[in-house]
């Protein structure tokens, strides 16, 4: 039986995810030199295994929430003599400190956790102590004040006339210093009519590209106060990026490539979380044919990370992201990722993808996904009958297709686990959108007779679409025969064995999408018969075993 080095400074071992101990050990880990916990494993250093499923790492997940201002984390599955670990890698801060869920900090001394109190921990503080930009005083006197951009922010605050100055020195926009009234970095963007004359770039610049080149044939500058910004840039966006034209039998739907409320919030979050110190830079919004893209200038805030992006949230600009609350262009803490992520799955688009290296953050939004504009129309209209999920709407599409929808299918299809798909089916049947033939391992699931699939509907599935161009290339398979999901798996199972595979890799060489090729990846990684190994672009798959 392999065992693991002692806990040490930066290693610590833990039995399973339910160890109420872990957020300790990440709060000391954060404020010292950063580490890796394993699950898992016994004190001894013994690999017992864990279990570990989409719940557990939800769980692990709001365990890890508990803790105030946590370092950056990622959660790793790892596999060791056939059994599970699961490594909780944590980053050192660069700003402020964390505290645990009671309000202890935590650092790490040798292989312990240990509280500070007294002189040393007013020393670590004061070495940590963190002052926002967005608060810094600038040259600006309150009187410069647009006096209309005052009286609206008087307004969506509901604050009373003769206490403006004091609420805006409370919420952070102004400060006083003796008779000086100056407003902040975050007074200025708020309420002076053009921000960027006194602090750089503050401005939202959007450029159209009519294919992959890198010369643009319109840009414009979208300036003025932030929530001006938002309007008109996501107006701005949404007027060139235009709808959807579908037409079926006399009726004529106009569907939006792009759900307002998704590119709204992706342009506030990039107003809100993006680095005013950087003021030579802008907000960029990028309109090519098949995707938007907005980068804002500054990493992602700590804790958050692209791994953990929906779990974690956290404000660089917290006096900024409020007043957007209040005026009513940006969601609640925590909320915007899930908004985007979630809008993009109901309205049948490709999800957003997010990116970072530490100097921008970039979100892309496909105006494309895996259904056509014909089939969004007709799952819409099927939705007048009751409520349909995200998930359920997709099946809906395979079914219509002339898929027989079983367990495991649903679970490639959706990317989820036992579960969640079962739900999803059941809904749809009990719904009288599906029928169920067969009972426990044989059930299967078909499209109810009476439903009508829009005019042309194909009755292919999406792998027979996408794989019929590759298939004939493929060596010792017969033009016009659908791949199966196991020879899907066989064949990048035989990329594995020749060496590491990416995901454009499986893309090139079965033509599924990129969502399709990782959801086949990623069951090959559930199942233990690849591993995941590297970080963003730098992902990668080797069988597993491998070293």
């Amino acid at each position: 039986m392999e065992k693991f080095p002692a806990e040490s400074g930066c290693l610590e071992f833990k039995r399973s995810v339910s160890d109420k101990r872990i957020p300790d050990t990440v709060v000391a880990f954060s404020n010292t030199q950063g580490g890796v916990i394993l699950i898992g494993v016994e004190d001894t250093g013994q690999v017992k295994g864990a279990p570990w499923s989409g719940r557990s790492e939800k769980k692990l997940h709001e365990l890890l929430g508990s803790i105030n201002d946590p370092g950056r984390y990622e959660i790793h599955r790892l596999t060791v003599e056939d059994r599970t670990v699961v490594a909780v890698a944590v980053a050192s801060r660069t700003e402020g400190f964390a505290q645990t869920s009671n309000g202890r900090l935590l650092v790490r001394r040798g292989a312990s956790n240990r509280a500070m109190v007294g002189a040393e921990l007013s020393r670590f503080v004061a070495d940590r102590a963190l002052r926002h930009f967005e608060t810094t005083a600038t040259e600006v006197d309150l009187a410069e004040a647009d006096p209309d951009l005052l009286a609206e922010m008087a307004e969506v605050w509901s604050w009373s006339p003769g206490g403006v100055p004091d609420r805006l020195e409370e919420h952070g926009f102004l400060e006083r210093t003796g008779a000086a009234s100056k407003l902040t970095v975050a007074g200025v963007l708020y309420l002076v009519p053009e921000p960027h004359r006194t602090l750089g770039k503050t401005f939202v610049e959007v450029f159209r590209y009519r294919g992959e080149g890198n010369i643009d044939d319109r840009r414009e500058e979208v300036v003025g106060p932030l929530p001006a910004q938002v309007k008109r840039a996501t107006a701005l966006v949404l007027d060139e990026i235009g709808y959807e034209l579908v037409v079926i039998g006399v009726t004529r739907y106009e569907l939006p490539r792009l759900p307002e409320v998704v590119l709204r919030e992706a342009i506030a979050n990039a107003v809100a979380h993006r680095s005013y110190e950087a003021s030579g830079a802008a907000i960029r919004v990028e309109i090519r044919p098949d995707r938007v893209t907005v980068i804002s200038p500054g990493g992602l805030p700590e804790p958050v990370t692209i791994n953990n992006i929906r779990e974690q949230s956290s404000a660089r600009n917290l006096v900024v992201i409020n007043a957007l609350r209040r005026y009513r262009l940006a969601e609640d803490a925590g909320r915007g990722v899930d908004i985007m992520q979630d809008e993009m799955a109901s309205n049948l688009l490709a999800p957003p993808e997010f990116d970072e290296d530490g100097s921008y953050v970039r979100v892309t939004l496909p105006l494309t996904g895996v259904v056509t504009p014909e089939e969004r129309v007709w799952v819409n209209e099927l939705e007048r009958r009751g409520s349909i999920g995200s998930m359920d709407r997709l099946l809906l599409v395979f079914a219509a297709r002339g898929e027989v929808l079983t367990n495991r299918r649903a679970r490639r299809i959706l990317g989820v686990d036992n579960h969640q798909a079962r739900r999803a089916l059941q809904r749809l049947r009990d719904q009288g959108l599906l029928f169920q033939r067969g009972e426990r391992g044989g059930v299967e699931y078909l499209i109810e007779g009476g439903l009508k699939p829009p005019a042309g509907l194909s009755r292919r599935s999406i792998l027979d679409v996408q794989l019929l161009g590759e298939i004939n290339r493929l060596p010792g398979v017969a033009g016009g025969v659908r791949l199966s999901d196991e020879q899907i798996d066989d064949m990048v199972l035989g990329m594995a064995r020749e060496g590491p595979v990416t995901n454009t890799m499986v893309r090139e060489r079965t033509g599924l999408d990129r969502i399709q090729a990782l959801a086949v990846l990623a069951h090959l990684v559930d199942a233990g018969r690849l591993e995941r190994r590297g970080q963003r672009r730098g992902t990668h798959y080797v069988l597993s075993g491998s070293r």
